[in-house]
């Protein structure tokens, strides 16, 4: 496996959702065992020694691989997920959409003061969500350790808004 494969896997869907958009889609990975390792192992390889006690992914495909890297890391996983979609007490933080607003939130428990986390999604665009999901991890007082992605959409530029908290992003395909 390798990242020619990777890119070859992930399949351009134009004019969705709407005209104009090419969307990149993963679905086609998830179908390979033998990639999704790949993918959860070359992640969690540039995390190995950044003492990472927790991957928190981001709803809904940032779980797909970011409980896999977890399992890589030997650590916990934790769920950021849109409002109203957990069942316990949460933490939430609202972010500005292109057509609005929306509110992202965790456990409050799920991340305790300093400890080490990763945040994972499937593709890095405009960056707003994981910006987000930054604020959200930074307000229950954990230590964002980096960023990583499966896709970056580079020329969207969303690198910009994730440096503020921590200029390590990895991510493996780059558009």
């Amino acid at each position: 496996m390798s990242k020619e494969s990777l890119l070859n896997a992930i399949r351009t869907i134009p004019d969705f959702p709407k005209p104009g958009i090419m969307f990149k889609d993963i679905t086609p990975v998830l179908r390979d065992v033998e990639l999704c390792r790949f993918v959860a192992k070359t992640i969690a390889d540039q995390f190995r020694n950044d003492g990472i006690e927790i991957v928190a992914g981001i709803e809904s495909r940032g779980f797909l691989f970011g409980m896999m890297i977890a399992q890589e890391l030997n650590c916990a996983f934790a769920m950021i997920r849109k409002k109203g979609k957990l069942p316990h007490n949460t933490v939430e933080m609202d972010y500005a959409l292109e057509y609005g607003t929306a509110t992202i939130e965790i456990h409050e428990e799920e991340i305790l003061p300093g400890q080490s986390v990763m945040i994972h999604d499937d593709l890095l665009a405009t960056g707003g969500t994981a910006e987000a999901a930054a604020k959200l991890v930074s307000k229950i007082g954990g230590n964002i350790k980096g960023f990583s992605f499966v896709v970056s959409l580079d020329f969207l530029n969303g690198t910009s808004l994730l440096a503020n908290y921590n200029e390590k992003i990895v991510t493996l395909v780059n558009y």
